[in-house]
């Protein structure tokens, strides 16, 4: 126990004795890692493009608020100094100046002094400072001055070491090293009077400011003009200055003075109050040496650091109070006093002021919510609650996290929403005294009322609740709304106070109650108006906070129209609390927690202004110009410049060829990959949270790939034609081939046919001379049936005449039985007839043949052909025919006439051929 008492003890002691941050311009610092240079910044610059423009040593660095770009001289000198004129941008190095100017996306330089001898051999000169004066320009070195007015340069030569020039007004003073400051006319100096404290004194800068002139000296602090001579400043810092060391001074916009120091930072000093800031390595800046100051459109500061480069937003409406200590912790809840500032952390309740925070004793653990009841602050903590007032704190009761205490909309009741349910507070000025609401013991997040007897609660976790009680708050029921109206993810559930109204979002949709139906209803106006939101602080009536996509916009209700004014995720990224976002109203400033530290926001119905972007398109490194043609499968890289660094900076989205989806543009640089070929449009959008509205568009061309380029393409041609001309000759000669193939297969068929034609021939011919054969033989059976039948019917006649003769000695009987025997022994009628059939079906072909070449045969000619045919004679024809030997020779001639036979022609021959 003593050594938890001993720890909490020292503790407290080392935070009492933390020096805080004050509230302190934004700052965005840049160092080697960003812009890949040297460390140190001599001269920082704005370009009339609106880039910034450094010399950093070695390069001259570029930045447009997209791309770092870095060059160096041809010489690899380290250049010093750097001025804008017009579309250039003149610097000094070693024995060497001239200009920059930007041509195709990239910066050429051009040298003055080349092929000029303007340096002696033995001065180790280098220009420290470009400036115009009466209409030239001024190279100025540590013993020269040399004046270029377009094509001639004059040299000036000091007889002593000097530090810097300085244009004021229409004089030029030239600031010595040992001698004091010097009035330049022409080629003439002269001290002015009553500035002889200045010798032995390196001066930095000279600058006007309401018709009165300042000089700041490196070591002896600041001067301030008068009649009768120098006095030194009357500020308390100029003590201070003293011993930083003043290495640069500017005045700007807004009566405000910036002198930056060579140990102490730079410190900006209000001059209407005389209060300032000082920014240095213990709270924000990398380094604590400032070499230059330079300016922007929009008045903010750019340091050029021994070490890299802050941007300093002093005209910002933005406020940053910031603890690198890791003491603070989160930040829950920010309030202002009198005296400075109220914070509730996770580490416990802090008080703020007099450049001091301390935390306040026996506040040790989570501090969540912090709200303002007639002059005193309540804080919900881990532990309870507790009361803040005048410098005293004191706990009032001890029921665990008061999460956050909202006020009645129809009467002085306050409900806290905490981890076991919700307190009542019916007489602020009481607040040791509450009421539990009954019936509900659950952990909760938010409370709100605009009925009597009826509460609104949201559970820590999921569900939204009716609370119905009496007069004498004495619940009558809960009902779990979300239940009830059937919605399914009511987790986180937020309420929001809008104009006695309480709306409900859950699940990134807006909802109202119905009274008459008991369920939640869609609310039309900010469904419409406020897509996608997942948080909402309100801060008065008018005026409430949105987050939509992890981004912040101020809402200024007027009527039922809503204006959207961004709050830059530069300010807060990575910071924000989740679902534990809140806003505390100080004046016209607008206190918002983060992580080690809380922002002050001025917001302000701000107007919209036009925006001059420009685009600039690069691939592979080649500047890309409106409707230009890039190479195929090349990345494109799309620099959208705004020109704007502070809190103005605009909210870009683009659609890519009039895609539904709003890409946002991070860093103000568009990548593309994988491009089709053809043309292609980029629309840039400016998002105010409500609507997008076109402010630039670029258009482009995706050549067609190398593989369909014009001679690619002839190429194709080419082989397709030779693929075709080489196919059609391999197809001609497979033709020829496979003709030579069926030639030979058809010379083989052929033969194999004639083969087996010829095979079959002799086959037919040896059946047909077989046939022939058997013709031929049953004609001669034939023949010798005939011939045997009508020897065996001689022979038979014979031996029966032999017989008869023999037998018979009358001759008239003997000549009666020879006719008797004759008769006897002739053929029959029926056997030839047998005989002429059987030898009609033996030459039926020929007998048809013959009818057919010659109709008008009779039969009779035709049996002649056919016992011709069978090669008989006349004589034995005769008996056949039953005709005599003449009348065979009778019917042959006549035969020969119907054949139309020649006397040469052989009748049997000529029948043989048919």
């Amino acid at each position: 126990m003593k050594s938890t008492l001993h720890k909490l003890l020292i503790l407290f002691f080392i935070t009492f004795q933390i020096q805080a941050q004050e509230l302190l311009p934004f700052v965005e610092n840049y160092n080697k890692s960003n812009y890949q240079g040297d460390n140190q910044i001599w001269n920082v610059v704005q370009g009339n493009d609106n880039a910034m423009y450094f010399a950093n040593n070695h390069y001259l660095l570029r930045y447009d608020g997209v791309t770092w770009e870095k060059y160096t001289l041809p010489n690899k000198t380290i250049i010093r100094s750097i001025m804008v004129e017009g579309d250039k941008i003149y610097s000094g190095s070693y024995k060497e100046f001239g200009y920059w100017h930007r041509k195709e996306g990239k910066m050429h330089y051009v040298s003055i002094t080349k092929n000029l001898r303007l340096f002696d051999e033995k001065d180790n000169e280098e220009i420290w400072k470009i400036f115009r004066f009466n209409g030239s320009i001024y190279f100025q070195s540590f013993n020269d001055v040399f004046i270029y007015k377009g094509k001639h340069i004059q040299k000036i030569r000091f007889p002593f070491l000097i530090s810097y020039c300085f244009v004021v007004d229409k004089n030029l003073y030239v600031a010595s090293v040992e001698k004091g400051v010097f009035r330049m006319k022409g080629s003439k100096i002269a001290n002015p009077k009553g500035w002889n404290v200045l010798k032995n004194c390196v001066v930095h800068a000279i600058e006007k400011h309401q018709n009165k002139t300042y000089i700041f000296t490196h070591k002896n602090g600041v001067f301030s003009v008068e009649k009768n001579g120098l006095k030194p400043w009357g500020n308390p810092l100029n003590e201070t200055l003293k011993k930083a060391t003043i290495n640069v001074a500017k005045f700007v916009k807004n009566d405000k003075l910036v002198i930056g120091t060579g140990n102490k930072g730079v410190y900006v000093v209000d001059l209407n109050t005389d209060l300032y800031k000082n920014i240095d390595r213990n709270n924000v800046l990398m380094n604590n040496s400032i070499l230059s100051i330079g300016l922007d459109k929009e008045n903010d500061l750019w340091l050029g650091l021994d070490n890299g480069i802050a941007h300093v937003e002093i005209n910002s409406p933005v406020s940053i109070f910031y603890d690198n200590t890791g003491i603070l912790g989160s930040v829950y809840s920010v309030a202002p006093t009198h005296n400075g500032y109220l914070i509730a952390s996770n580490h416990g309740v802090f008080e703020y002021g007099a450049g001091r925070f301390s935390m306040i004793p026996n506040t040790q653990g989570q501090a969540w919510n912090i709200t303002e009841i007639n002059n005193q602050y309540v804080i919900g903590h881990n532990d309870g609650t507790f009361v803040y007032n005048n410098g005293t704190f004191s706990k009032i009761n001890g029921i665990s996290g008061g999460w956050n205490l909202s006020k009645s909309s129809i009467n002085n009741n306050y409900f806290q929403s905490t981890y076991s349910g919700v307190l009542l507070y019916d007489e602020p000025s009481k607040l040791t005294q509450n009421r539990r609401i009954q019936e509900i013991s659950k952990p909760i997040k938010y409370v709100a009322q605009n009925k009597k007897n009826e509460l609104w609660a949201a559970d820590n976790y999921r569900g939204l609740y009716r609370v119905l009680y009496d007069d004498h708050y004495q619940t009558k029921k809960v009902e779990n709304v979300t239940q009830q109206s059937k919605i399914k993810n009511d987790f986180g559930v937020k309420i929001f106070e809008f104009r006695n109204e309480i709306l409900f979002l859950i699940d990134n949709s807006w909802y109202t109650y119905n009274s008459l139906t008991n369920k939640l209803e869609k609310n039309e106006l900010f469904n419409e108006n406020f897509k996608s939101v997942s948080d909402v602080v309100a801060i008065d009536e008018s005026h409430f906070i949105v987050q939509q996509n992890g981004i912040l916009y101020h809402i200024y209700a007027n009527g039922n129209k809503f204006v959207w004014n961004i709050i830059q995720e530069k300010y807060y990224k990575g910071k924000l609390i989740n679902d534990n976002l809140k806003v505390f109203r100080d004046k016209d400033n607008y206190l918002l927690n983060l992580d080690d530290g809380f922002i002050s926001l001025q917001l302000k119905n701000v107007k919209k202004q036009n925006l001059d972007l420009k685009t600039e398109a690069f691939s592979n490194q080649n500047l890309v110009a409106e409707d230009d043609k890039i190479e195929f499968n090349s990345e494109l890289k799309i620099h959208v410049v705004s020109g704007i660094y502070g809190a103005r900076k605009p909210n870009l989205f683009y659609r890519f060829n009039n895609t539904k989806d709003f890409l946002p543009i991070t860093d103000g640089l568009i990548v593309l990959n994988n491009l089709s070929s053809g043309f292609h449009s980029v629309k840039i959008y400016r998002h105010d949270g409500a609507r997008y509205d076109e402010v630039s568009s670029f258009e482009f061309r995706v050549a067609q790939p190398w593989y369909f380029s014009f001679w690619m393409i002839v190429l194709y041609l080419f082989l397709i034609g030779a693929v075709f001309f080489f196919y059609y000759k391999w197809n001609k000669l497979r033709y020829i081939q496979k003709l030579k193939l069926q030639e030979e297969e058809l010379k083989h068929q052929k033969e194999i046919l004639e083969m087996e034609l010829k095979a079959e021939n002799e086959l037919n011919i040896q059946e047909y001379e077989k046939h022939i054969l058997e013709l031929e033989l049953l004609t001669k059976s034939s023949e010798v049936a005939g011939k045997s039948l009508s020897i065996a019917k001689q022979s038979e006649m014979i031996d029966n005449i032999q017989q008869i003769l023999d037998s018979e000695k009358d001759f008239n009987k003997l000549k009666s039985e020879i006719k008797k025997a004759i008769k006897i022994n002739e053929v029959n009628k029926h056997e030839w007839e047998i005989f002429e059939t059987n030898l009609n079906q033996i030459h039926n072909e020929f007998i048809i043949s013959l009818s057919k070449k010659f109709p008008t045969l009779t039969p009779k000619d035709i049996k002649l052909c056919v016992y011709l045919k069978m090669n008989l004679s006349s004589k034995e024809i005769a008996p056949m025919m039953n005709i005599s030997f003449r009348g065979v020779e009778l019917h042959r001639y006549r035969l020969r006439k119907k054949l139309n036979l020649t006397q040469e022609e052989n009748l049997s021959k000529f029948l043989l051929t048919i």
